[in-house]
């Protein structure tokens, strides 16, 4: 048995626990939307044709805000094709991912959707294949009362209040070759820069969002993000992160170092972004918005996923991963790095929601079930609330192929109103760790519960056959006693201990 003590104090607090954290994302890909979320016709639909198992699914999973509706398809969506009469809207090609769009789920429905979910939206701008002027008019037609044409026509499509969108990302991995509209970090830079002091000149209060590198392996990364910055800092309120994770060639000790490689990238963003400050000699502070962040098998992707053309299938299954525990701890790892940096990242969207690259599972015609990423989310969102704060580890390390050395165990708190929470993952694959933590200074004497994902077997996941075959289970082994919480984390492992 390994050990490993942890200090957890208040007088070092990182920041505020932004309920945006827990956010989520939804884009028209695959069967996220149709056969996902919307499936008129199952046991299941309500009178709008949303499914009512997703939708206590997304309640209890803590979702907070939904970035919507991408993503790679924003790059060609025209926002007008999702309103005003179901039975007269188009039908169009989605070049992202290679299958047809039949624009029954739009605006007004997501955001139907999102009331019945008690979620805000965080709206996409497409700055790929559009410009300012098509972003203005998205903004006029959401978010205006009355008296124009764009405001009088959504009140004649069924919405008299405005959607009153607050959050808006300007375009999506715009530095991506595979983006439609792909651009260079000083066009990207400008372009934003243009359409964020338009958006301001309507409601000078918006949060606007622009598009970082679309991740830490980009040649450009860094670079783009100060060019970008160096156009829009004025005009923005956050720069965007993306990373996906997956375990490549059996190498699960740095699969499950994966919050080691967030954490150097959210770090090298904000060193950028304060660099600009710096330059600049601003006042103001740019945030980061982690807008995509999950476990995605990129690599099973198939190669061939644009056919033939006459072959556009409607929502194919695409990127429906089982996912494992050991999926799921490093879901909870991610999370525990995104709290760890709770002063910079006020806003996160888990990628994706339903079904592609998702914690939840919707068979056509049949049930929904969480899969193991479901659980770390879901306990997490409910937990972590008030302020941050700073952990220190004094433990065990492994080396790693990915990571160099890395602590065994790692670690996260927040803390709130006389409640406290830690989170608490065992990376290694043969050893249990018994962990003391010395909680004193936080006031608690009570531990109101203890739990802990894991399992014999760290590649079992839950299927539509066995729905429960994982989860997170009471962890008997907590135990507070003379201002010191013991527990025993079991290997390949995440668990959460709340406290009064």
């Amino acid at each position: 048995m390994l050990h490993a003590r942890l200090t957890v104090d208040p007088a070092h607090p990182v920041g505020p626990v932004s309920r945006r954290l827990f956010g989520a994302f939804v884009e028209h890909m695959g069967r996220s939307v149709y056969g996902g979320i919307y499936e008129p016709g199952h046991p299941a639909a309500d009178e709008d044709g949303f499914r009512r198992d997703v939708i206590d699914l997304v309640r209890e999973m803590g979702v907070t805000t939904v970035r919507y509706p991408g993503g790679n398809f924003v790059s060609g969506f025209r926002w007008e094709d999702g309103v005003g009469p179901r039975d007269e809207r188009p039908v169009r090609l989605n070049l992202a991912w290679h299958s047809t769009e039949t624009n029954e789920v739009g605006l007004h429905e997501f955001a139907a959707w999102l009331e019945k979910v008690g979620a805000e939206l965080m709206l996409a701008l497409n700055l790929g294949t559009r410009g300012t002027l098509e972003a203005l008019d998205l903004l006029e037609y959401a978010n205006v009362p009355s008296g124009t044409t764009l405001a009088d026509q959504r009140i004649r499509n069924g919405r008299r209040e405005p959607f009153d969108v607050r959050m808006w990302c300007l375009g999506n991995e715009m530095d991506g070759p595979w983006q439609l509209g792909q651009r260079s970090a000083e066009d990207y830079g400008k372009l934003a820069a243009r359409t964020a002091k338009a958006m301001r000149q309507v409601d000078p209060d918006l949060e606007l969002v622009a598009c970082g590198s679309s991740g830490a392996s980009m040649p450009t990364f860094g670079e783009w993000e100060r060019t970008v910055l160096s156009h829009a800092y004025d005009d923005v309120d956050f720069i965007s992160c993306h990373a996906y994770y997956e375990e490549e060639d059996g190498d699960l000790g740095s699969f499950l170092a994966s919050a080691k490689d967030m954490d150097r990238f959210i770090e090298t963003v904000t060193a950028t972004a304060d660099r600009v400050k710096a330059v600049r000699r601003s006042p103001k502070r740019i945030n980061i918005s982690f807008d995509e962040w999950n476990v995605w098998y990129l690599s099973r992707v198939p190669a061939d996923l644009a056919k033939r053309i006459d072959d556009w299938p409607l929502a194919p299954p695409i990127s429906e991963d089982p996912y494992t525990v050991a999926d799921g701890v490093v879901v909870g790892s991610l999370l525990m790095s995104l709290i760890r940096h709770a002063d910079r990242v006020t806003s996160a969207s888990i990628a994706q929601l339903v079904n592609v690259i998702a914690p939840i599972a919707a068979e056509p015609q049949g049930p929904a079930w969480r899969k193991s990423t479901f659980f770390p989310f879901a306990v997490t969102s409910r937990l972590a609330r008030g302020v941050a704060l700073r952990v220190g580890v004094d433990g065990p390390t492994y080396d790693t192929a990915a990571h160099g050395e890395v602590p065994v165990v790692d670690a996260a708190a927040t803390t709130d109103a006389g409640r406290a929470a830690l989170f608490l993952v065992n990376r290694s694959q043969t050893d249990d760790v018994e962990v003391s933590i010395y909680v004193s200074a936080l006031g608690t004497s009570t531990i109101e519960e203890a739990l802990t994902l894991s399992d014999p077997d760290p590649h079992a996941a839950n299927t539509a056959d066995r729905q429960d075959r994982v989860g997170p289970r009471r962890n008997d082994s907590a135990a507070l006693a003379d201002g010191a919480l013991r527990i025993l984390l079991p290997p390949v492992s995440w668990s959460a201990v709340s406290l009064r």
